[in-house]
């Protein structure tokens, strides 16, 4: 396993939390986590990438994990794109952007609204354009139940099962601990911010996707949708509009992955990501 520093980066009038590795002089790749899970999702992804030569900024977003919780709650797009250009501001380039399902979003986002190019390569895991709604409606019921948390770690485990049964139950849940808080009253609950299901915001989809479409036209750089082939949330007709808003865009299926395909089957994942970025963001020599 390869040696990390986290940092402090300078978001949208808040810090957020990041682990760095690698060559400082090396491409940048920065990984972003989908909503409800903390940058600990990337930790496979993140080795294999060090190794491989590439310098790697592996952030938690605004109201996830080590990163400040939004003052005013707000966790639209909108504000999850401006830190993340204010993080890629202090970045050098070429950089790749790799975000699931929410930081895909985020990612889209940011390229879509900036009048100058900010990133060489884009990878959107698990999350297109035009999500299937059934897959979508599940994840926001998960993310709604158990608002008054769990007593034990265990009790955790147990539910992301019974939501995600795809993945075998580990039988060390200690992973899991990561993404809980022990609260006050000596309940466990996520690692983020219960406000990002305020006001209909989603912090998965659905969410404000038709202004995401709007914006295809401006997202122009190379493009890898990463696919589950169990994933409820990418189907063949999401995969269709995908193609059509943004021709540009390259497609790898990993076929036995649901949504949280890095989760599920990283080795096959991290392979067909470095093989993307080699191509359009190779390291020297």
């Amino acid at each position: 396993m390869s040696s990390f520093e986290t940092r402090r980066f300078a978001g949208h009038g808040l810090t957020l939390a990041g682990d760095v590795g690698g060559p400082e002089d090396a491409p940048t790749v920065v990984l972003m986590h989908g909503g409800g899970q903390t940058r600990h999702s990337w930790a496979g992804t993140m080795d294999r990438l060090v190794a491989q030569g590439y310098h790697v900024v592996n952030l938690d977003a605004r109201g996830h994990g080590e990163s400040d919780w939004a003052p005013d709650g707000n966790y639209r797009p909108s504000e999850q794109a401006l830190d993340l250009k204010a993080v890629l501001s202090a970045l050098g380039r070429p950089v790749a952007l790799v975000g699931a399902s929410m930081g895909g979003m985020t990612a889209f986002h940011a390229i879509g609204t900036s009048k100058e190019p900010i990133a060489d390569a884009l990878v959107m895991v698990d999350i297109v354009l035009r999500p299937a709604e059934a897959g979508a409606k599940r994840i926001a019921a998960f993310m709604r139940a158990y608002p008054d948390g769990f007593a034990t770690v265990e009790e955790a485990a147990d539910a992301v099962s019974a939501y995600y049964p795809e993945r075998p139950r580990p039988k060390d849940v200690g992973g899991l601990r990561k993404n809980l808080r022990l609260r006050e009253d000596g309940r466990f609950r996520w690692h983020w911010d219960p406000r990002i299901l305020d006001m209909g915001q989603r912090a998965e989809p659905p969410g404000p996707f038709e202004a995401l479409q709007l914006m295809a036209p401006n997202v122009t750089l190379p493009t890898l949708l990463v696919r589950g082939g169990k994933s409820d949330i990418v189907d063949d007709e999401g995969v269709a509009d995908m193609l059509r808003l943004v021709p540009q865009t390259e497609i790898f299926n990993v076929a036995g992955a649901g949504h949280m395909v890095a989760g599920d089957m990283n080795d096959p994942f991290s392979s067909g990501v470095i093989a993307f970025l080699q191509r359009h963001l190779p390291l020297e020599g």
